[in-house]
């Protein structure tokens, strides 16, 4: 039987229904997909980016909570996380960067 996804550490129950609908219906497939490849597949079907969300699934697939993300770990992951983002769209302008690094804003897609 196929555990829900909201069983990996970090991901609530909020956040089944925007994996299922790009194609993740269970910890297992998210697992199987790795961080990079379920986060780049939840943008290509419509969320919005989000870095806490990013790097708490990379920490949650580790069995860590994502407040252990921190320093040359954490911004290692913004490097992967704006690489994600950059894939399918223009990049960010100057300002925009600055205010998603901060948690302002995502950029629409």
């Amino acid at each position: 039987m196929a555990s829900p996804v909201s069983t990996i550490r970090n991901i609530g129950p909020a956040s089944e229904e925007l994996y299922a609908r790009a194609g993740i219906p269970d910890a297992e497939t998210l697992r199987a997909l790795g961080a990079d490849a379920a986060y780049a597949q939840l943008l290509a079907n419509g969320t919005r980016p989000h870095f806490i969300g990013y790097y708490a699934l990379v920490m949650g697939l580790q069995g860590r909570p994502w407040t252990d993300c921190q320093g040359d770990e954490k911004a290692k992951l913004r490097k992967r996380f704006d690489a994600l983002k950059a894939v399918g769209g223009q990049p960010m302008s100057d300002l925009e960067r600055h205010l998603n690094k901060i948690g302002v804003i995502a950029r629409p897609k």
